[in-house]
């Protein structure tokens, strides 16, 4: 058991990254504005998500490359694709999730900075970690914060459940205006992650087995589903948070960063008390500072391995290049777009979820070919729900875009 414990890593770095927007953003978003109404889509869209996110470890422990070098061995066009998807969207995402952050600073730390000085803050503070710490430092971290988050979230749904008494109803619905439908997409474009974050999970697996030599197919899978199910059952906590203390209360989450991170302290200490406040803002911040960290470091690490394998060389387009790249484009979009969070989380999780179909498809041809070892190849039952989740991705998809 201690030997599985070390092994984890990778599949903490996922929940980190996923455990986020996603749930923090969308799903309080969810509970407060649908009650339990969404629960299917939740539940759905994380099973039918599955297993393109868990063959990025699989790939990678089994073959030693990560999916980067699979797309290209699919051919250049795969991994040229993935190079245009990435550079469209890695600064509206990394923005999206500082402006989060910054805002829960702000208001957790009243009077110190304003949002915008939090925002270069928080960028610059995750760039030197990164930068100096490496990898080994990221690993380390996030089995902290993953920890300090379940127990918080936990505490604070059980405590809300305790101080709730009214009936809670499991009806289902499914939107039928234009924004609930679109609040629906960005809803599952994002939960638990984008379907991209398969490709930074495959990269972190191969930066996790330089440090150990023992991160197997075996031990990449239990730490990725220790990982995976973390993020569902946080995510049933934070809707059960935003349906037990805002629906049908009148209210609604503000676009406003800062406005919204009060508003999601306040959610937490009404079922808990106002002496809860602090902690309650400690842990909501390390949620989205974790995300903030892991984003920042994919992002780079993923555009460098494909430049690399795009053009032999990484030189010039290295990491470094890539990080300090993405970290001042952020912080110009941040200037342009800071009142706008919503509408920049709800661009960011739409365009997620209309490629995810892309990302599911490449995914379940590569580790499905002759390129993965057949030990490691899906089974039946994970070749059928392949299958079930390209077509639910796709069906989704259509419906979303038939219905601008």
């Amino acid at each position: 058991m201690i030997s599985k414990l070390k092994d984890l890593g990778p599949g903490l770095l996922f929940a980190g990254a996923a455990i986020g927007v996603s749930h923090l953003v969308q799903s309080t978003r969810a509970g407060a504005d649908f009650g339990l109404g969404l629960l299917w889509a939740l539940l759905l869209v994380n099973l039918f998500k599955y297993p393109f996110f868990q063959f990025g470890p699989r790939y990678a422990t089994a073959t030693g490359e990560s999916l980067l070098e699979g797309y290209k061995k699919l051919g250049k066009g795969v991994l040229v694709t993935y190079y245009i998807l990435t550079i469209a969207t890695m600064f509206t995402i990394q923005t999206a999730v500082t402006i989060v952050t910054a805002g829960l600073a702000s208001s957790l730390f009243v009077g110190f900075f304003s949002i915008e000085t939090w925002t270069v803050l928080i960028l610059i503070f995750c760039l030197a970690i990164l930068i100096i710490g490496k990898y080994s430092l990221l690993d380390k971290l996030m089995k902290v914060i993953i920890i300090v988050l379940t127990l918080s979230t936990i505490g604070a749904v059980s405590m809300s459940l305790l101080n709730h008494h009214e009936t809670i109803t499991f009806s289902q619905i499914l939107p039928d205006n234009k924004l609930g439908i679109a609040f629906l997409i960005a809803f599952m474009g994002w939960m638990p992650a984008p379907l991209d974050i398969s490709v930074w999970q495959s990269l972190w697996s191969i930066e996790k087995n330089k440090n150990t030599n023992t991160y197997t197919p075996k031990s990449a899978l239990f730490d990725f589903n220790v990982g995976y199910i973390g993020t569902i059952i946080l995510g049933i906590g934070f809707l059960l948070l935003g349906a037990l203390v805002m629906f049908h209360t009148g209210e609604h989450f503000s676009n406003s960063a800062t406005v919204f991170s009060g508003q999601l302290i306040k959610m937490y200490t009404a079922s808990i008390g106002s002496w809860a406040s602090i902690i309650i803002g400690i842990a909501a911040f390390t949620t989205m500072f974790s995300t903030t960290l892991t984003t920042l470091d994919a992002s780079p690490r993923a555009m460098s391995k494909a430049t690399e394998l795009l053009f032999q060389s990484e030189k010039k387009l290295n990491y470094t290049f890539w990080i300090v790249l993405l970290t001042i484009g952020c912080i110009g979009i941040f200037f342009f777009l800071a009142s706008e969070m919503g509408l920049l989380v709800q661009i960011a999780t739409i365009l997620s979820f209309i490629t995810a179909p892309f990302y599911a498809i490449i995914n379940y041809k590569l580790i499905a070919s002759k390129h993965t070892p057949k030990h490691w190849r899906p089974s039946r039952k994970m070749h059928v729900l392949s299958i079930l989740g390209i077509v639910f991705l796709v069906g989704f998809s259509v419906y979303y875009l038939l219905t601008l």
